[in-house]
């Protein structure tokens, strides 16, 4: 490879991490400078410099821009109007006695799919103190299968913002991610709720004592009673147990609406949502999405045609392309969103302010990515990507480590998980062809790679310990070791995926 050119490629990744860790610059204004340092030592001229920039950046808002705007919305929509908590307590009676982990694993990964980690953290851990409280232990267990069930469908299944993104600069189908991210997320359940039944009892007596008091009041339970009730795995016996549906129900108050609706006029009977009808803003886009992906592919070999571009609909599959289309299906999740989920005395200004608050919290994504697929327009516009192609090309590994390893370092780096992920993409886009890389494969890659390590640098980890009451090698066991574990978990995964898709 030309020693200029990965002169190139390492001073703009090291800039980006500089920008964002030292600076009062932010991660947009740091992909854009990378670009054009990247330019300026590749010897790219000045105006094409800002032509590349532009053209990545509206090539790439063009394909996934609208749908990250609706998928934020959705989300604030079941966060303000209670559905999530609905959905959790439907799940846990769903799991049974003795499953709480499970369900709290699997509620974390439904919730965190539309709903941002940090707030879905929020809203979701009264659920596993209440269930603690009724059960007098096991809130470690609980807390720590919440979040690290949060974490895998935040990186893994769109409408999240971050994968959402990396398809979009990879040019992969919105469809064929979710269908990937869920098979993914089905696979790394186990993983994150061993973990946390293993760690859980370990790190219970470490959770700070104003924490032990809100959760369990002023029953204090001896440690080494709960490590034996519990088997060694916080996940509930059989004496404590039956006390399960007890703390669903108590959580059942609070899905009957959130703060924020305030109270119903009088007369009015108060708004509950039933977990079905919480759901469907969520499954109705997901299902047609899928559909169209499945469609597409169907009429596709019927016609013989091998390449998405040159492909037209038939008429018998043109109404499910155009309904399934993320734009229109996650368009038709949040008028349900709205008119099913917020109640009939919601006044018209707040349904707009928050979303105009998830317009605000789409804001800087769009602007990052945008900036992610601009970066990826001059690293193919001044030959960066080939010779980076033909430099990975010969080593005797993977090809799919490129992206996952970017993505690694550049988490452990800056923090930030959207980040790392739409460098990795910007990075691997223009050599996925030369390099025989899967683009689905990149994808899956990308996102996996920037589960690593989440610690300091990251606000997800203060949010999850600060409500666990964890400090200092504690945290680290938490959350820490739990995301890097599921880092490591997904590189065979992965393997067996690349190998499957190649």
């Amino acid at each position: 490879m030309d020693p200029v050119l990965l002169l190139a490629l390492a001073v703009g990744i090291a800039l980006i991490v500089l920008i964002v860790l030292r600076t009062r610059l932010d991660a947009f204004s740091g992909l854009l400078i990378a670009s054009v340092v990247i330019g300026l030592i590749a010897g790219q001229t000045l105006p094409g410099i800002v032509d590349s920039i532009k053209t990545g950046f509206g090539n790439t808002l063009a394909s996934i821009g609208i749908v990250i705007g609706l998928g934020v919305a959705i989300g604030k929509i079941l966060e303000v109007s209670g559905a999530a908590q609905a959905i959790a307590v439907a799940f846990l009676r769903l799991f049974g006695k003795g499953r709480e982990p499970w369900a709290m694993t699997s509620i974390g990964a439904l919730i965190s799919v539309p709903v941002f980690c940090d707030s879905g953290y929020v809203i979701m851990n009264p659920l596993a103190r209440a269930i603690a409280k009724v059960k007098k232990y096991g809130y470690a267990t609980l807390g720590i299968a919440l979040a690290g069930g949060m974490v895998i469908t935040h990186h893994f299944v769109p409408p999240t913002p971050g994968p959402l993104g990396v398809a979009g600069i990879l040019e992969v189908s919105v469809g064929s991610v979710i269908i990937a991210g869920l098979c993914f997320t089905v696979l790394l359940i186990p993983v994150v709720t061993l973990y946390a039944k293993w760690i859980g009892p370990r790190l219970e007596s470490q959770v700070s004592e104003e924490v032990q008091h809100a959760v369990y009041g002023d029953v204090r339970s001896d440690r080494s009673a709960i490590a034996v009730a519990t088997g060694g795995d916080g996940a509930g016996s059989d004496g404590a147990g039956s006390d399960r549906a007890d703390g669903a129900d108590h959580l059942a108050a609070v899905s009957s609406g959130s703060e924020e609706l305030g109270e119903a006029p009088e007369g009015v009977r108060p708004h509950r949502i039933g977990a079905v009808i919480g759901l469907l803003p969520l499954v109705v886009p997901i299902l047609l999405i899928v559909l169209n992906t499945v469609v597409t592919a169907l009429d596709m070999d019927a016609q013989g045609t091998a390449v998405a571009d040159d492909y037209e609909p038939s008429t018998w599959a043109g109404p499910f392309v155009f309904i399934g289309d993320p734009v229109i299906a996650l368009l038709v999740g949040l008028v349900l969103a709205v008119y099913l989920l917020l109640p009939r005395w919601t006044p018209r200004a707040k349904s707009h302010r928050w979303l105009a608050d998830a317009a605000a919290d789409a804001g800087l994504i769009l602007l990052i990515t945008g900036a992610g697929g601009g970066l990826g327009q001059v690293l193919r516009d001044t030959g960066i990507g080939d010779a980076l192609a033909e430099a990975i090309g010969g080593l005797p590994l993977p090809t799919f480590l490129l992206p996952f390893l970017i993505a690694s370092i550049v988490r452990v780096a800056q923090g930030s998980g959207t980040v790392s992920m739409i460098t990795a993409a910007s990075v691997t886009a223009p050599v996925m062809a030369t390099i025989g890389l899967d683009p689905l494969v990149a994808v899956m890659a990308c996102v996996a790679g920037a589960m690593v390590c989440s610690y300091y640098n990251d606000s997800y980890f203060w949010v999850v310990t600060r409500f666990m009451g964890f400090d200092g090698t504690a945290a680290l066991k938490a959350h820490t070791a739990l995301t890097t574990v599921m880092w490591a978990a997904s590189v065979p995964l992965l393997f067996v995926f690349s190998l499957i898709m190649g």
